[in-house]
């Protein structure tokens, strides 16, 4: 089971000239470390499993996504397993919102705590998914 921290605030609306106070309540996960505690040595061992380097690559090129739309073919169960180490390292930060959990890359943290780390890795994964050219030039 994963522990939640409830969060709540007020939003004052102005709903057919009656003032109502709505209360909505944000679920933070809890194992998240906050930014002085994050450890090089555990965000470089979250991004060294290449299904955790595709998570990073999609929340870099999209603000949050939720859980299930990776599209990565895996259980269930270890796509979670996954999300959990990212999370527990700093990589990524999960808020619940309705049924879904909400997936962001904590950039803005990592890049104060360790500036151009998470740009490295990065720019590492978008030249991989190049094709490589040969240097060598074919003999006739």
């Amino acid at each position: 089971m994963i522990p939640f921290v409830f969060v709540a605030f007020a939003d004052w609306t102005d709903r057919r000239r009656n003032q109502s106070a709505w209360l909505h309540v944000m679920v933070v996960l809890q194992n998240e470390p906050k930014k002085a505690d994050l450890r090089l040595t555990a965000i470089l061992y979250a991004l060294s499993d290449e299904t955790r380097l595709q998570i990073v690559h999609s929340l870099a090129e999209k603000e949050e996504i939720p859980c299930g739309y990776f599209g990565i073919d895996m259980p269930k169960s270890s796509l979670s397993h996954h999300f959990r180490v990212l999370r527990a390292a700093g990589v990524i930060t999960t808020r619940k919102e309705g049924t879904a959990l909400m997936n962001r890359l904590r950039r803005a943290d990592l890049e104060e705590r360790f500036p151009g780390v998470l740009d490295s890795i990065l720019a590492s994964i978008k030249q991989k998914r190049k094709p490589r050219v040969s240097g060598r030039m074919s003999r006739r």
